[in-house]
């Protein structure tokens, strides 16, 4: 028996935001499909049962990609920091072995509920990516035939320069933290609701908060004097919260050391300093390991070269 149907290769896939192709190189696309809730009603007294469907809603969607020509997409991030979130649609379309494209899924109002950024670490020879999770009020897919060729952004070995080792950490008031050698990866959190009424059986998304996290790090003890007096002085010494905090930027470089984007940082303080673990006759440098809670963020996507 013959197949006349071939197997389509699952790495083929493009990204379209507001109805344009994303020159971010994406490395992952999941979810963001549509499902139904059902319910059972009982009939009468008898056990028979039947089912049919009550409302509907879309799962989350998380996209992975480069830091590498991201603006726009870290756009829709900085408008949700500032609590002025805007709505958007996309398409992710699927392509067989010779990149003709065989399946679209196309998602609508959506809205970002969580960017992750990557750990930072400047021993690292690892590339970096960006996630975030969508949450978008509606979906639809379809099959689809066409001979024209799909066009994958960030398929150069260009896109996938950016490594985790390049980055700048800066608090102002502290020069010696441009020597931060490591930050752990942190996810800002934008809630969303799904509001039901009657007799609807889709309901749109609606933002609620914002949830900026506590950023963990390390720095070599000898360039640490003074974050250790900055601890000294908030958690020792009682100094009153608008005087221990200060503010600070996370800068995210390229390979030729270009700024990509920031994060500014505002209302920073810290929580602890420590020493990792001691282990006798350990080879390597002795750091200080701090962590810091911030009041608010805010992001510099950069130029607006992110889309074609």
């Amino acid at each position: 028996m013959t197949r006349d149907k071939r197997a389509y290769t699952g790495g083929h896939f493009a990204l379209q935001i507001d109805g344009h192709s994303t020159t971010a190189f994406v490395k992952s696309v999941d979810g963001g499909f549509k499902r139904v809730h059902g319910v059972s009603e009982k009939l009468g007294a008898t056990n028979m049962q039947v089912k049919h469907v009550a409302t509907t809603e879309v799962e989350p969607m998380t996209i992975e990609c480069g830091l590498a020509h991201s603006y726009e997409i870290l756009r829709w991030v900085e408008q949700a920091w500032k609590m002025k979130p805007k709505p958007f649609n996309g398409q992710v379309t699927h392509a067989d072995f010779d990149l003709h494209p065989v399946f679209e899924h196309e998602f609508f109002d959506a809205y970002v509920t969580e960017a992750i950024f990557p750990a930072l670490d400047g021993e690292s020879k690892d590339p970096g990516y960006l996630k975030f999770k969508l949450q978008p009020s509606d979906a639809k897919i379809r099959t689809v035939s066409s001979k024209r060729r799909l066009e994958i952004a960030g398929m150069s070995s260009k896109q996938k320069q950016w490594n985790a080792s390049r980055f700048h950490f800066t608090i102002d008031g502290l020069d010696d933290m441009r020597f931060t050698n490591k930050l752990e990866s942190f996810t800002i959190k934008m809630g969303v609701q799904r509001p039901r009424w009657g007799e609807v059986r889709d309901h749109d998304v609606v933002p609620t908060k914002i949830d900026f996290p506590t950023l963990s790090g390390t720095i070599a003890l000898g360039y640490a004097d003074q974050l250790i007096k900055w601890g000294k002085d908030a958690i020792e010494n009682g100094m009153s919260d608008a005087k221990a905090q200060k503010t600070g930027a996370i800068e995210y470089l390229s390979h030729d050391g270009k700024t990509l984007f920031m994060i500014h940082l505002y209302d920073v303080g810290i929580i602890q300093l420590k020493l990792p673990s001691s282990t006798a006759n350990q080879p390597g440098i002795k750091r200080v390991q701090f962590e810091l809670f911030v009041g608010r963020m805010e992001l510099d996507p950069g130029k607006p070269f992110g889309m074609a």
